[in-house]
């Protein structure tokens, strides 16, 4: 995502900037560092995507586009920092489907997904997988339901926050089959992953 901006030089950017071998424009865009905030915790999916483009990105342009992590509230702090940087172009979000799901799961947010913000390009696709832990003792998915119908309120899933993907997803999985889950929200993918949550203990 792009701070919202109408100048012709950011609309030649969009297209010079994602075109495999075009001429750079005429501004000679950019002259500076790019800062690019990711509103999720550093190693999680978006934050990936985003580094190997802004690898390449800095290699073609010849300038640094400097990542800055900015994670917490389902990404709407890093946002918010984005909302309200200058409309100059240096200022660049990578962001996940969750941006425009705030608008709808939040009454007071401190921008407009539509107003404030231009999209740029569409970097990466990601499946949703269910997955359980080796221990729990099902294995198809009829069993998971039937198990949590036992359990009210027992089972817990972790997500990447409240209003992520993997939170609305299990949401509308818990309506479907009638089931009442714990929700346990983290700042992102990264920090619920078993490695992580492991290393932190040993630290």
């Amino acid at each position: 995502m792009l701070r919202n901006t109408r100048t012709p030089a950011m609309c030649a950017i969009i297209v010079t900037v994602f075109a495999a071998g075009g001429p750079v424009c005429a501004q000679g865009y950019p002259v500076k560092p790019v800062r690019v905030v990711i509103p999720w915790p550093a190693g999680g999916s978006n934050d990936i995507a985003g580094r190997l483009i802004l690898q390449r990105l800095s290699a073609a342009l010849g300038q640094q586009f400097v990542v800055d992590n900015r994670p917490g509230a389902a990404g709407s702090i890093g946002a918010d920092v984005v909302a309200k940087a200058p409309a100059d172009g240096y200022t660049l979000m990578v962001h996940s489907t969750t941006h425009v799901g705030n608008a709808t799961l939040y009454k007071n947010l401190p921008y407009d997904v539509i107003k404030d913000f231009s999209a740029v390009a569409f970097l990466a696709a990601q499946p949703s997988v269910l997955v359980v832990h080796p221990a729990l003792p099902v294995k198809s998915v009829r069993e998971l339901i039937a198990l949590a119908k036992k359990r009210p309120d027992q089972m817990l899933y972790a997500s990447a926050g409240n209003g992520s993907a993997p939170h609305l997803n299990m949401t509308l999985f818990a309506s479907l089959t009638g089931t009442r889950l714990v929700h346990v929200p983290y700042k992102g993918g990264r920090p619920r992953s078993p490695r992580w949550s492991r290393a932190k203990r040993r630290s």
